[in-house]
């Protein structure tokens, strides 16, 4: 959920807000899908690529990745862009999933 307009600097208390403000208004279900979403913001950082932007994924997760082959390739691809993937699992799930080559799994 993009809730920090690209000209600002949202910092951690922007993210906070941004959260909190969506588990009011989103509704947690699956499949789990990551692929598209590293993919649209990859398709953003591309478009930046003279320094001036970086982009920071998070992604809270409830459920265990449904497209793991895809969402790996997808990270894969982003790689050399100006961007970082965050995944964090949250609840009861078992998020015990592991990418080769990955320091602490995907």
């Amino acid at each position: 959920m993009d809730k920090c307009p690209m000209s600002s600097h949202c910092g951690i208390e922007g993210v906070l807000e941004a959260y909190h403000r969506s588990l009011r208004s989103v509704q947690l279900y699956g499949p789990t899908n990551f692929a598209p979403v590293v993919n649209h913001v990859a398709r953003s950082a591309a478009e930046v690529l003279d320094g001036s932007q970086y982009f920071v994924l998070l992604i809270i997760t409830d459920g265990v990745i449904s497209d793991m082959a895809q969402t790996k390739e997808a990270i894969v691809n982003a790689a050399k862009l100006p961007m970082s993937i965050i995944i964090v699992g949250v609840g009861q799930a078992e998020f015990d999933g592991k990418a080769e080559g990955a320091p602490g799994g995907l």
